[in-house]
């Protein structure tokens, strides 16, 4: 098969290859495994290719408390899918007694932040940090402060925000989220049983056939692999298939 498939076919036709359902083989679902309070879990990859990879999460919603001059801080730190989560996970955990519920998420590149009333930078930007700092992604904390009657002054409120978010987060239980990238290629017959141990071997899931191709002969595979194992699956394909195998990914 030359290159030029890839290009001369309609983009209708390849997402129409991805949505048949004719032929199907199944292995089992993404693997876990736990050690350290981690557990790895898999999911679909987002259109969006900043959603692709991998990324560390919270596996749970953790909480901690400290009093700090009379004043007690509450953080409450979880996990949000997509910025469109994070009013339903302010809304769950807020305090309407509180003195100030301020916040931070932080969803890929976008994040947002919010003082509640305390002075501006004093609050929303230092647990921001302490997100930033933690190396997680998709997560959202929550600081509840119910005032004791001691100001803090500017200094004092940056550390006991940040210093609460970031002990939060220090040994909260997590887990490493790997996205599934869709894909596919055109193969002989007599290649089939070849790319399906190649399959196997890369723990490729949602594998489909469709021999509606309009070639004598040949079949389309469609699959869906970890992000980080796209590159080594391609060469081991082209190496022991072919090497003018075309890969496309959607």
């Amino acid at each position: 098969m030359s290159a030029s498939w890839l290009f001369s076919t309609p983009c209708s036709k390849l997402n129409h290859h991805l949505r048949r359902r004719n032929h199907r083989l199944s292995f089992s679902p993404g693997f876990l495994f736990s050690g350290t309070g981690k557990q790895m879990v898999t999911t679909s990859s987002a259109s969006s290719s900043s959603n692709r990879g991998a990324f560390t999460t919270l596996k749970e919603r953790v909480t901690f408390e400290k009093e700090i001059k009379k004043s007690k801080f509450i953080a409450i730190a979880g996990h949000i899918p997509d910025e469109g989560s994070a009013q339903s996970f302010l809304s769950e955990v807020r305090d309407p007694r509180a003195t100030h519920n301020c916040w931070a998420y932080k969803v890929g590149e976008q994040y947002r932040t919010n003082d509640d009333g305390e002075p501006s930078g004093t609050a929303g930007k230092p647990i921001h940090s302490a997100i930033a700092s933690s190396g997680l992604d998709r997560i959202m904390v929550v600081v509840i402060r119910h005032f004791g009657g001691i100001k803090l002054g500017t200094g004092g409120l940056v550390r006991a925000y940040g210093g609460v978010a970031a002990e939060c987060l220090r040994n909260a239980p997590t887990c490493l989220i790997k996205s599934k990238v869709p894909m596919g290629l055109e193969v002989s017959f007599e290649l089939l049983g070849v790319l399906y141990h190649q399959l196997q071997s890369f723990q490729a899931e949602d594998i489909k056939q469709d021999y509606d191709t309009g070639k004598d002969g040949v079949t389309m595979v469609t699959f869906k692999a970890d992000f980080d194992r796209v590159q080594g699956l391609e060469e081991a394909i082209k190496a022991n298939c072919s090497r003018d195998i075309v890969f496309y990914k959607r």
